[in-house]
């Protein structure tokens, strides 16, 4: 095991002459990735856009849920989840909802080399046509977002945690 260690941190910030600051957030990136996370969500929610949702996906991209475990490994099987889902709203055998972060708990966190850490919580609404929305479940959230090389944001982990029902 030890070995292991040593060999996975030969290459990272750890061998490289002791401890050091991390690169800091920036309003910038809080708001490429803030806007970035705006599109993914209106694609799932709003429009239940495929083509502008597979585009903003890694295609190793992951999904940690904690009602489901590990609910997706690849971009194809997550578009193919939501594609389900966008199926049953139509027909009536699902609701439609609308997903708002809470103000003031979101929060950017760069990654060097790689991309950028999300966090925060996010509130689900439960629409149903003819009736105010109803506030359904509210959530905590990490998402691991990697920057192309062409300077494009990708989801590649989600993780869905904490989710709890609201009277």
């Amino acid at each position: 095991m030890a070995v292991a260690l040593a060999a996975a941190a030969s290459g990272s910030a750890f061998a490289q002459g002791g401890p050091r600051e991390g690169p800091r957030p920036t309003q910038a990136l809080f708001d490429e990735v803030a806007a970035r996370d705006r599109t993914v969500f209106a694609a799932i929610f709003d429009t239940c856009d495929m083509k502008v949702l597979a585009g903003a996906l890694t295609d190793d991209v992951e999904m940690y849920h904690d009602k489901g475990g590990l609910t997706f490994t690849t971009s194809k099987q997550f578009v193919e989840g939501v594609t389900a889902i966008c199926k049953r709203q139509e027909t009536g055998e699902d609701y439609r909802s609308r997903r708002e972060i809470v103000p003031g708990t979101m929060k950017v966190y760069p990654l060097n080399n790689y991309g950028a850490i999300q966090v925060g919580e996010h509130r689900f609404y439960r629409l149903t046509p003819g009736k105010p929305e109803q506030l359904s479940e509210v959530s905590l959230f990490t998402h691991v977002w990697k920057r192309e090389p062409s300077g494009a944001w990708k989801l590649a982990r989600v993780l869905s945690y904490d989710h709890r029902l609201t009277p």
